[in-house]
């Protein structure tokens, strides 16, 4: 087993900023198919491309997909929860609200985990848990500007990119507890194909894509950079990343997505926040940094008289 490092050295964090750019990238390649394919088919066509390009790998690199029921169980769960729950609701937020304000709320989602695996037994919750998990739900409760959610296009938008927050939580406790043995690429592999499944059903159904008109060039160069680089690429590089520093290490790259995904969508799109948006998301990265707890190391670290 590859030892975990406490702390983050230079191409740690050059791995976890690549990494937050092809998340980030992932909201803008949405804004932009969006604009000639329904939701449920971008997703589709995402997770079945992305499992086409890391099956070849999986292959070259010795390994091998379930072969029974038994096998392919866990990877469904993980794969409902971690790609096709979520990725249908962020695609469908996206089409009331912007791409970088769908980031922002996706930044939540170490939030929600924590809840998860809290209501679940598998972590105890410290009190800098509540305060950063308090931080957060404030942050969240700014970026929409009142108490509640109302009906508006906003507002739905802005749940759907929550509940797809709650569903990564699911995810996560689900592979913690089924998948922890299970190679990093052979997980990505298989919840991927388990996806594209699932996907297929689910878009043949309610969009019927093959009855749709053949989109343009730039809607198929934006598949094409979800399915490859936020996606496959995407997926091991996050693994890698993983296994050289530690969970805990990897979710700060929550904190970089939104940046990136506001600027994509800022220079190419032509999106905007207001500045009740900006505020919000930098309180729920004040809720990420308390749960991380680093920053209280470093404040008593700079506290210390100097001998």
């Amino acid at each position: 087993m590859i030892a975990q490092k406490e702390q983050m050295d230079g191409q740690d964090w050059s791995l976890l900023l690549v990494l937050s750019i092809l998340w980030g990238g992932s909201f803008f390649f949405n804004g932009i198919a969006l604009r000639e394919l329904p939701p449920l088919t971008l997703v589709l066509l995402r997770v079945v491309m992305a499992a086409a390009i890391l099956l070849p790998v999986l292959h070259l690199r010795g390994l091998r997909l379930p072969k029974d029921v038994a096998g392919w169980r866990p990877f469904v769960a993980v794969a409902l929860f971690n790609n096709v729950v979520p990725f249908s609701l962020i695609v469908v937020g996206q089409t009331f609200i912007s791409s970088g304000l769908a980031a922002v709320l996706n930044a939540t989602t170490p939030l929600f985990t924590i809840l998860v695996m809290v209501a679940a037994g598998d972590e105890m919750l410290s009190a800098r848990r509540v305060g950063g998990v308090l931080a957060g739900l404030i942050g969240v409760v700014i970026l929409r500007g009142a108490p509640g959610l109302d009906h508006s296009g906003s507002g739905i938008g802005i749940m759907l990119g929550l509940a797809a927050c709650m569903s990564y939580g699911v995810a996560a406790l689900l592979a913690r507890r089924y998948l922890a043995h299970s190679p990093p690429l052979a997980t990505a592999t298989c919840q991927l194909v388990a996806s594209s499944v699932m996907m297929l059903a689910i878009a043949g159904v309610a969009d019927r894509p093959w009855t749709l008109a053949m989109p343009g060039l730039p809607t198929w160069l934006a598949i094409s950079g979800l399915a490859t680089l936020s996606t496959a690429l995407a997926y091991i590089l996050f693994f890698n990343i993983l296994r050289r520093s530690g969970a805990t290490n990897v979710m700060l790259v929550t904190l970089l997505v939104p940046i990136t995904a506001i600027l994509l969508g800022s220079l190419v799109l032509g999106e905007s926040l207001s500045s009740r948006e900006i505020i919000g998301a930098l309180v729920i990265g004040s809720g990420l940094l308390i749960i991380d707890g680093r920053i209280f190391r470093v404040l008593r670290v700079a506290a210390r008289p100097n001998t």
